[in-house]
């Protein structure tokens, strides 16, 4: 008989913000429960530019008809839930408004980032460099562990306690996985981009080959 002792737990999806000099973790936000469905795209970097103008394109464009000029463009989106009515012995003084804020930090600067903003604009500096965000990484198990972006977060709260504090909510989440293309050489996150797309790899190479007999071509291409 199977004990309910006996059954493993899940493992948790989550985000990560990661301190980008010293690879150590600064904040580590699990999913309270795995999003029921992923949606993924990814959209070659061909070589290039438009298409055939009508007839059969330039010399050029042929030449680079197989050529790519870095890694996919890979963005993911799903939806979360948040809940704290099922977590009844977790106290939750204030609802999920902290989960909540901490998803939205991921987007937002932060109080002292913009102080210093502003700072330097009195200074009269002439250029101001656009804030820089900590590394965020997306996990999804041991085998999908990303550095991304967050480009959508909407938020949907369903219900709320008596002082108004949401304690259900479904999220919205977009996110672009940032490539080597998108970072600067020696970045930490180009490092686990490289990972991210070592482990692809790796498992392209352990699926089966398929058979050319299978596709109708028993006598070769």
């Amino acid at each position: 008989m199977t004990r309910y002792a006996d059954i493993p737990k899940p493992i948790r999806s989550g985000i990560v913000v990661v301190d980008p000099e010293r690879g150590t973790p600064q904040r580590i936000i699990v999913l309270q429960f795995n999003p029921d469905t992923l949606e993924r795209s990814l959209a070659p970097q061909a070589a290039g530019g438009g298409g055939d103008a009508g007839g059969g394109g330039s010399g050029g464009d042929r030449n680079e008809a197989l050529r790519l000029k870095g890694p996919a463009e890979e963005s993911w989106k799903f939806t979360a839930e948040i809940d704290a009515t099922d977590q009844f012995e977790v106290a939750a003084p204030e609802g999920i408004h902290p989960e909540l804020a901490t998803l939205e930090m991921l987007v937002h600067p932060t109080t002292a980032q913009l102080r210093e903003a502003s700072r330097q604009t009195k200074k009269g500096t002439i250029e101001i460099s656009p804030i820089e965000m900590p590394l965020t990484l997306f996990t999804w198990g041991s085998k999908r562990v990303m550095p991304v972006r967050l480009t959508e977060l909407s938020i949907n709260e369903s219900a709320f306690d008596v002082n108004l504090n949401p304690i259900r909510a479904s999220l919205g989440i977009g996110m672009k996985v940032l490539s080597v293309s998108d970072l600067p050489a020696g970045h930490r996150g180009a490092d686990l981009y490289m990972a991210h797309l070592a482990q692809k790899e790796r498992l392209a190479r352990a699926t089966r080959s398929g058979r050319l007999a299978e596709l109708g071509l028993g006598r070769g291409l």
